[in-house]
């Protein structure tokens, strides 16, 4: 990673005179962490704290502490929106975020939650930050280190004098008081989210715009304000999207940006491209990433190795996991009325997505998937359909409800289950309902497809 692009990685925009943390310099970072919330379609999933996931590849994210919150705000609205991670020059982090509980969307805080952290282990010196004194609110906070003032910008949307949302900046020190605010970019109608990454010297900024919820681009050579200007064409996933968050791959020059959705919310789309100078971004596909489970609005930043290893251990992983479908990634197992299936996420009550994968009733080289929200039932196969049953204690429950894992029919670095008791049979799903049918190296692509999961969190 070159030196320029390593900086932007770990969250700043700058012109080329700013200097990395002595720790940026030092560092390989081998690892991400993301800070987000989370809401659900039915809201059953609503917790504005924060909360923390990491990866390895950027990519594919396992949830922190159960997936409950890290911190939670103790002033102002005491629950937050759109959490934000920058490490500092210092190399600490601090934590920003909106003001907001809910969706009360008439909330208007002049103020910034903070947190400082020196590994996402602890998180201290909570504090509210104040930004202005304008009659209105101030989401989605982002920032950067200016080299040139030997300052952070703080980037929030705010409503001007001529009633729509623009970007402004306040400059810092310490995230403990701020300037005066200033617009930073005005497009003439309503903007918000501005995200920043620096590029071969060049500054980035994506933001949302808010008239119809697309991500556009603009660029600057440097971070004054007013100085940004558009430079690629709106992206969509063919829906609402809001929330750019922009990362760079730790083995490649891939650059990946994530978007976040509503409608149902919960439901993260992710971009990526070799050339953020070119502007153009390719929609993955869902089989290439998993976000954590019911997040929203995330902020990435780099780790190292050690960090990602003891935030890890700190926090802890699931005791659970979801599985997701190799020809429909965005659909994973689930239980609906005790059958088994798989459905689109995101979806409530989304525990029917859970799964503790035990030793194999009948078997303990293969796994049993037992429910979280019922944990005293099973998947089963019962007339070769996959139903949610209550273990009844008997030898042939324990049978049915055991499978044994296989390199993926499809694609050997997924997974396929064979059933214990009818091993030329596999787990499959037919018109997204799961049975077990007979299946070999040899059958149709398709029914191979059919049969094949990865194991995620």
């Amino acid at each position: 990673m070159k030196r320029r692009d390593l900086l932007a990685a770990v969250g700043g925009a700058t012109a080329g005179a700013l200097l990395l943390p002595a720790a940026a310099r030092a560092a390989t970072y081998s690892g991400y962490a993301m800070a987000y919330f989370t809401e659900s379609p039915s809201m059953a999933a609503a917790n504005y704290g924060l909360h923390l996931a990491v990866s390895g590849d950027g990519l594919n994210w396992t949830p922190l502490n159960q997936n409950n919150a890290v911190a939670t705000p103790a002033l102002g609205s005491k629950g937050l929106r759109d959490p934000f991670l920058l490490r500092k020059q210092d190399g600490t982090f601090v934590v920003l975020a909106t003001d907001l509980n809910g969706t009360d969307w008439s909330y208007q805080s002049q103020y910034l939650h903070v947190w400082d952290s020196a590994d996402l282990r602890t998180f201290s010196n909570y504090r509210l930050l104040k930004v202005h004194s304008l009659a209105t609110h101030a989401w989605a906070p982002e920032a950067f280190w200016d080299a040139s003032r030997g300052q952070y910008g703080i980037v929030y949307s705010a409503v001007n004098s001529s009633g729509h949302n623009v970007l402004m900046i306040n400059y810092t020190s310490d995230f403990v008081t701020a300037g005066s605010p200033a617009v930073f970019y005005d497009p003439g109608y309503d903007a918000i989210d501005g995200s920043f990454v620096t590029v071969g010297g060049v500054n980035y900024m994506y933001y949302k715009n808010n008239t119809n919820s697309t991500l556009l681009g603009t660029r600057s050579s440097s971070l004054g304000a007013g100085s940004f200007s558009i430079y690629s064409g709106a992206i969509t996933p063919g829906r609402g999207v809001e929330a750019p968050q922009i990362s760079k791959s730790n083995t490649s020059d891939t650059w990946y940006m994530w978007g976040d959705t509503w409608s149902p919310n919960g439901r993260f789309f992710c971009w990526q491209t070799t050339s953020v100078a070119g502007g153009s971004w390719t929609l993955l596909n869902d089989r290439s990433y998993t976000q954590p489970l019911n997040a929203k609005h995330c902020g990435i930043v780099p780790i190292t190795a050690t960090e990602l290893s003891a935030v890890t251990a700190k926090w802890g992983t699931p005791t659970w996991n979801r599985v997701k479908s190799y020809n429909f990634p965005g659909r994973y197992i689930r239980h609906a009325d005790n059958v088994g299936r798989i459905d689109a996420y995101p979806f409530d009550p989304y525990q029917d997505q859970l799964w503790t994968l035990v030793p194999g009733l009948a078997d303990t080289s293969g796994v049993s998937f037992r429910s979280v929200n019922y944990p005293d039932r099973y998947l089963r196969h019962y007339n070769y359909a996959m139903v949610l049953d209550t273990n009844d204690g008997t030898s042939t429950f324990a049978a049915d409800a055991t499978f044994h894992k296989t390199p993926g029919l499809a694609d050997s670095s997924w997974t396929s289950f064979r059933s214990h008791n009818y091993p030329d049979r596999y787990l499959r799903h037919a018109n997204y309902v799961l049975r077990i049918d007979p299946l070999t190296s040899a059958s149709a692509s398709g029914d191979r497809q059919d049969a094949t999961f990865k194991i995620t969190f």
